[in-house]
């Protein structure tokens, strides 16, 4: 019998165990910067799994390198910290070969962009079910402040004493390019709304993409500010609600909707507008998501928050077994002696 993450096989995979969060916290101490919004990243995952019953023993989280990448040794969980940007590689061969784990990928804007980049779409494209939290910072923090591939054009670093000319990714829309089935965004500032979309990551069926802004108070503090402090936040974010009107502003005055497929804000204080002429959220709408994730540079729209995607679509491993038993019920399960001295051969004396 498949032992595929399936219906069919998921009271294997319930837990008879009760967590706590304080049973997935390792004894190692966490050595981030003080200050650093991988702290609430941290305590969200801790938080969420417990409500998630699966057996501890069956959940992995991998890494890369960067500050993000210390995330297995704080976990109470099996882990992997791999090398520069091959996380996915690693994560998608451990998924492939134990379809019965829950694995993780925890990486960053330059280690899951940069030198993983590739990786990171292929995984995306496949439909592997994993689970990857993107904590972007847009900076090189563990290597000392360098600009980062979701670094903002013009930003002064180390590495561009006088500004970068890079366009920087917008990793939701890469997300989506790349065939995501969900693709989220979620705020290290926001623990509630992250608990939420990491749930619902955990739950897909599927390679879940999760971007988290997350402060790097060292290396360029503040870059999300504005998007998460309470004085600016209402009036520069507008979260997505599958079904609702996007709707945001201090007092929720303010609405977003279509001209033709640009979206443009409106006022709904003037009565010349009501949350009737608004756009409504839909999460299975391949097109919307593209138009909201596109939001994200344009400075006279607000910055998206939410899930942009949520779709199911055939996982990778489920094809490549449905394969291997094809072909095992066709020619029988093989030898590898066989395979091995079979066809041409020869012997170098």
């Amino acid at each position: 019998m498949s032992i595929l993450v399936d219906e069919a096989v998921n009271q294997s995979l319930v837990s008879s165990v009760k967590y706590t969060s304080k049973d997935f916290s390792s004894d190692q101490d966490v050595r981030w910067c003080p200050g650093c919004g991988d702290y609430s990243v941290l305590a969200q995952v801790q938080r969420i799994l417990p409500e998630l019953n699966y057996p501890k023993e069956k959940i992995v989280f991998i890494s890369g390198i960067g500050c993000s990448s210390r995330f297995p040794y704080y976990m109470d969980t099996y882990g992997f910290h791999g090398i520069h940007g091959r996380a996915t590689a690693i994560a998608s061969g451990l998924k492939i070969a134990r379809p019965d784990l829950m694995v993780w990928v925890a990486t960053g804007d330059g280690d899951g962009l940069s030198i993983g980049g590739n990786h990171m779409i292929h995984v995306l494209r496949r439909n592997i079910d994993l689970n990857i939290l993107l904590f972007n910072n847009q900076i090189y923090g563990l290597t000392k402040g360098q600009y980062s591939p979701t670094s903002e054009s013009g930003k002064i670093t180390k590495s561009s004493p006088v500004g970068s000319v890079d366009m920087p990714f917008n990793p939701a829309s890469l997300a989506l390019g790349s065939g995501g089935t969900f693709v989220a965004r979620s705020l290290d500032r926001d623990p509630k709304h992250m608990q939420t979309i990491i749930k619902r990551a955990a739950e897909h069926k599927g390679t879940s993409f999760v971007e988290i802004y997350q402060n790097c108070n060292v290396f360029n503090d503040g870059a999300f500010f504005q998007f998460t402090e309470k004085e600016t936040k209402s009036d520069s974010v507008v979260f997505l609600e599958h079904g609702k009107p996007l709707v945001f502003g201090k007092d929720g005055d303010k609405g977003i909707k279509l001209d033709g497929f640009s979206p443009t804000v409106v006022s709904l204080k003037d009565g010349s507008h009501s949350t009737n002429d608004l756009l409504i959220h839909n999460e299975k709408d391949s097109t919307l998501a593209f138009i909201l994730a596109n939001m994200t540079y344009n400075e006279e729209m607000p910055r998206p928050v939410g899930i942009f995607l949520a779709v199911d679509r055939p996982r990778y491993e489920d094809e490549m077994e449905k394969q291997i038993d094809s072909a095992i019920s066709k020619r029988g399960k093989g030898q590898l002696d066989k395979l091995l001295n079979g066809g041409d051969t020869w012997v170098i004396q």
